[in-house]
């Protein structure tokens, strides 16, 4: 459906954030801090993660493939059965998957076994298989984002990457699929200790690749769990980067009406200009008027095509509108 875009807004906007770390930072903590997550466990890890800590998750679900994964989210299936689907998730509010570098692997097992050239002899995946596993993936999270309408969550292990004598952090992934995990992102966060502190950075440094949009962006410390703090780093963060959205939302629409108010009244102003009076009248006019994005440029461009019309020259010493000049014969 084509829309004006000032009635557009992202204030209940489902978001994508990637995790990265080294193992045991407490990723998987800070992800269930997410609001009401359902934790797929496609690393089949659950029994090391402190019992505390695995209560948080709102649910569990430990996929042994990607059919069966495919299935506990409704994918492919009929709309029938996808009803059923949402209201089993109805009261989950987030997808958090553990860990993406296993999703990517279930993956391309799945899209071997549906199509044999996507693979090699040795087992990896062919040139063709990674690109169906980009897409692949991309298909995953818009499931999740528009058709269950849920936040989603992913956890990363990093790895040391050489380039020349440079050494950067990068997450833990099959081939080429490493880089369009980071396209469809809204968030993406690296975690690291400072002292005895917990970290997220969500700005690009020269040691790990980050990812921060709506104002998310930076070095954040996370709290320490206790009694009198509780695990809702991301519930908090989430809303913080909707509400963001929402007030940049509120402003586009407040300029747009602003806009076109001037729009407006500068037209009325501009059709007055006849002669030089007039013009120059019409100058401070517009002048007055409430701007808004683009309205004194576009202003600016009628009024300089109007002054022509009317044979009107700029005096740029005078600074005034002035007759212009007759041209001298032969010329």
């Amino acid at each position: 459906m084509i829309c004006k875009p000032e009635s557009l807004t992202f204030a209940e906007k489902k978001i994508r954030l990637l995790i990265a770390g080294y193992p045991g930072i407490g990723k998987t903590t800070l992800a269930l801090s997410a609001p009401k997550p359902l934790y797929i466990d496609v690393d089949l890890s659950a029994e090391r993660i402190n019992r505390e800590i695995l209560n948080l998750a709102a649910g569990v679900t430990q996929p042994r493939d990607y059919e069966e994964l495919r299935n506990d989210l409704g994918m492919g299936c009929s709309e029938m059965e996808l009803a059923a689907v949402k209201t089993r998730l109805a009261d989950y509010q987030t997808i958090v998957v553990d860990t993406g570098g296993k999703l990517l692997t279930i993956m391309g097992n799945y899209g071997r076994k549906i199509e044999p050239k996507y693979g090699q002899r040795d087992g990896s995946l062919s040139l063709k298989g990674y690109g169906w596993l980009g897409k692949e993936f991309q298909r995953f999270l818009d499931h999740i984002i528009y058709v269950l309408d849920k936040h989603i969550v992913i956890v990363f292990h990093t790895v040391e990457d050489k380039d020349g004598d440079d050494t950067r952090l990068r997450i833990k992934a099959e081939g080429s699929s490493k880089n369009s995990v980071w396209e469809v992102m809204d968030l993406g966060g690296f975690m690291e200790m400072r002292g005895n502190i917990r970290t997220i950075g969500f700005s690009n440094c020269e040691r790990y690749f980050a990812k921060g949009t709506r104002g998310i962006h930076g070095v954040m410390q996370i709290p320490e769990l206790t009694p009198e703090t509780p695990n809702d780093f991301l519930t908090r963060l989430f809303a913080k980067y909707n509400a963001i959205s929402g007030e940049e939302a509120e402003k586009a629409a407040s300029d747009k009406k602003i806009y076109d108010e001037a729009m407006e009244a500068g037209n009325a102003i501009i059709a007055t200009v006849t002669d030089a009076a007039s013009a120059n009248a019409a100058v401070a006019a517009i002048a007055a008027i409430p701007h808004a994005l683009t309205s004194r440029k576009e202003l600016g461009v009628l009024f300089k095509k109007r002054a022509k019309s009317c044979n009107l020259f700029y005096d740029k010493v005078a600074k005034v509108y002035t007759p212009a000049p007759p041209e001298k014969e032969g010329e």
